[in-house]
């Protein structure tokens, strides 16, 4: 990290998962393509690194419930999982992940995950990724 001042160009596409997930008045299915069409082999790929096929299972369409405001309510997690799985649908190049879901980050951001080969800026307090990342940035008490 060494620019203080200036501008970063980056080349590619980003995606990024708040700390906050939102979801869009839609089906589960259109949440997590969010535009991008449907390949089934990706999908489900997704839907398996991201720990969602136990919650499908559980709503009455599965993924072509209903959710949002007019729709069902969800978890938390629920939603968290969500959004992390149309971020890794995406199939981007840079990966910004604020402090993720626990129970889905080995199928995803490991290093035999799906983001495996891609560039993954992790904000988490978590220090179990100490290990395995390149590059650490700690801040002490400083509000950026």
């Amino acid at each position: 990290m060494g620019k203080v001042r200036g501008r970063i160009g980056i080349r590619g596409k980003v995606a990024y998962v708040p700390q906050l997930p939102w979801i869009q008045n839609m089906t589960v299915r259109d949440n997590i393509l969010f535009g991008k069409p449907f390949d089934k082999s990706r999908y489900n790929e997704v839907l398996n690194a991201c720990a969602l096929k136990p919650d499908l299972k559980i709503l009455t369409n599965g993924d072509m419930t209903e959710i949002g405001e007019k729709g069902i309510n969800l978890s938390g997690g629920q939603k968290a999982r969500i959004a992390l799985a149309r971020a890794v649908y995406q199939d981007c190049d840079v990966y910004l992940l604020d402090d993720p879901l626990s129970a889905v980050d080995a199928h995803v951001l490991g290093s035999t995950g799906l983001l495996r080969d891609k560039t993954r800026i992790l904000v988490t307090h978590r220090l179990c990724y100490v290990k395995t990342a390149d590059e650490i940035v700690v801040l002490e008490g400083i509000i950026l």
